[in-house]
Formats: C-alpha cells, structure tokens, sequence
C-alpha cells in the first residue's frame, strides 16, 4: 500500500512540476523533471518512509543520521541548490554555492510550488513555498544571485500569485537567458 501511496505522490509531484515548466517553456525539464525517484535507491526509501504529508527522505534521515535517498537524488537533479555546492575558488578552498544557470534555478521554484502543493493539498496558498523556504534559508548554501532571483520569484507569487509570476519568468527572466544556459 505505501509504494502506491509514494509512487502517487511522485507521478503527481512530477505532473505539477511539467505544468508548471511547460507554462514557462521548460518542456524538456518539465518531462524530465526527478527521474532518479525512480531508481531503487530513491523509491525503496520513499515507499518504506512514506508518510504522504513530508518527504520520506526526512524519516530515513532520522532513522539513519542521514539520507541515501537524498544523497543520490541531490546528485543527478540539477535544479537542486545543493548540486551547485562545489569548493570556492575565492574563499580559501572553502564550500560555497556557485551559481546555477536560470533555468534551474526556475525549475527549483517550480519544483518548490509543486511540492507544496503536494503536500498542502487543500490548504495550499501562494504564500506556502516563501514561508517553507523562510523557515530554513538560514541553513541553504547558495550563491548571492541564485538566492536573489529565487526569492524575488517566491515574494512575486506570494504577492501577485501563480500567473503573474509565470508570465514574468516567461518574458523576463528566460527570454533572454535560454542561449546562455
């Protein structure tokens, strides 16, 4: 019953995240978005820590002091700030969040809407994905510029909502950015 359960979640997960990217013009993200959930890696650990209102990798986290699962999706999924993590050639050799090409950094908030809306189901407002990413940008290793485009898209939509928004990445933020990315 749990890998049903998990395997719904994904496919509906995915099918908000290929909305939400085939309204921007990400077609090819928007079909391709976490295929690695598929994997057995990833979905044995979601079907055994299914919860349907968290992410299982969380609960595995817990149980193990860290995640398998997420440890491999965060490394084949480039719309992940954490993929973006690398050594800074600037500071000494320390980690730092380098900058992520604007077309993840538009799928991650896609990916952010639809989670939310996955898992707020009902009570989802535009305001969920600002006040979740809030609630722990604290601890986000991420560049200056991907934090600061991530966060003007999450106040845009909590503020003037889903259509405005996509309207906004469509003509402003990607019009120009899809040759360089």
């Amino acid at each position: 019953m749990k890998a049903w359960q998990h395997l719904k979640t994904i496919l509906r997960h995915k099918n908000l995240v290929r909305k939400g990217c085939f309204k921007v013009g990400l077609y090819r993200q928007g079909l391709f978005h976490d295929m690695s959930k598929y994997s057995p890696v990833e979905f044995l650990v979601g079907c055994k820590y299914y919860q349907g209102n968290k992410s299982p990798n969380n609960a595995e986290r817990l149980d193990k002091g860290y995640s398998a699962a997420w440890l491999h999706h965060k490394g084949r999924n480039k719309h992940h700030l954490e993929y973006w993590i690398d050594y800074s050639p600037e500071n000494h050799g320390l980690m730092a969040g380098m900058p992520m090409p604007t077309k993840y950094v538009v799928e991650m908030f896609i990916d952010r809407i639809s989670a939310s809306k996955n898992y707020q189901k009902e009570a989802y407002t535009n305001r969920h994905p600002l006040e979740y990413y809030e609630n722990g940008k604290e601890h986000y290793m991420m560049h200056e510029e991907t934090r600061a485009l991530l966060e003007k898209l999450l106040h845009m939509l909590a503020e003037e909502g889903e259509d405005a928004v996509f309207s906004y990445i469509r003509t402003d933020v990607l019009k120009n950015k899809r040759k360089k990315d």
